[in-house]
């Protein structure tokens, strides 16, 4: 499958890739913004080290298309299915697996805790009622 930049992805630029994206400082860059273009454009530098010959652009893809198939494989397998896997799945599990943790724990937190106006009003109706 030729994504918009066009050349294949080859296992080796998919490691080098996975590789420059569990560095904790880059972690760290993603996690905390949407505008990302300068963090792409250091990974495909480093990339470049390697001999891999790409643009910030195709890298922000690839890394998009990974945590997206990684997030459908991990909330198939949360729901007991063994069937979706995927080539790179636990290296990205190493990567993704702490902060997808703490995002999926922190919106729980969120529904449960309901601001307290709701409980009142609905008390209110439920007495004039």
């Amino acid at each position: 499958v030729a994504n918009e930049g066009g050349k294949h992805w080859t296992v080796n630029e998919v490691r080098a890739l996975i590789r420059i994206w569990s560095d904790k400082n880059i972690q760290q860059q993603l996690e905390g913004t949407v505008r990302n273009k300068r963090i792409f454009e250091q990974v495909a530098a480093r990339l470049q080290k390697f001999g891999i010959d790409r643009d910030w652009k195709q890298c922000r893809t690839k890394y998009k298309n990974l945590k997206h198939e990684y997030k459908s494989v991990k909330s198939a397998q949360d729901s007991g299915s063994t069937s979706k896997s995927m080539k790179f799945f636990n290296e990205l599990d190493a990567i993704l697996g702490h902060c997808t943790m703490e995002q999926t724990s922190k919106s729980d937190n969120d529904e449960s805790e309901r601001p307290p106006e709701w409980t009142e009003a609905k008390s209110e109706k439920d007495s004039i009622g």
